[in-house]
């Protein structure tokens, strides 16, 4: 990607409105093999503007119905997948070149995370995945979709295959 003609074609689109406004970008990840992609893109876009990027992975809440004890490996396995995704989220910034931006893993609702997280920390655009869907999964509320009508921000939903 040939950066300085991005950041002009950028300038482009803003038709008089100032791009300066992503100066705080919140990368969202799902730690998939795509993740270094839209990692690029925050990138590409956070050096036209000389912006900061937050990255942030939610781990799934998956709701478990306490009966004695049976909740305490339920617990124990949220940490686990939490810790776990401490470690690749540390990982996949290295590779990025992000080591130094602020890594954050919540667990709970994706969609709302995300919308939590970015009004939380007043961010000015949000970068996450997009995948192609087919069939039935048309009808599906994907992530993507829910984030771009409640995100208190702009949204880019970079395309994946």
């Amino acid at each position: 990607m040939d950066l300085q003609n991005g950041c002009a074609r950028l300038d482009t689109y803003s038709q008089g409105t100032s791009m300066d406004a992503y100066k705080k970008i919140l990368l969202v990840i799902d730690l998939t093999q795509d993740s270094e992609l839209i990692g690029a893109r925050a990138k590409a876009i956070a050096a036209c503007y000389q912006g900061t990027i937050d990255l942030l992975h939610v781990v799934e809440y998956v709701p478990v119905e306490p009966i004695g004890e049976a909740l305490l490996p339920a617990v124990q396995i949220e940490g686990e997948l939490v810790a776990r995704a401490k470690q690749r989220l540390h990982e996949l910034a290295a590779r990025l070149n992000l080591q130094d931006s602020l890594q954050t893993v919540e667990t709970g609702s994706i969609k709302a995370e995300i919308i939590r997280i970015a009004r939380e920390r007043k961010v000015d655009l949000i970068v996450l995945g997009s995948r192609e869907r087919h069939g039935l999964a048309i009808l599906v509320n994907f992530t993507e979709d829910t984030v771009l009508h409640a995100a208190p921000c702009d949204v880019l939903a970079v395309r994946l295959h």
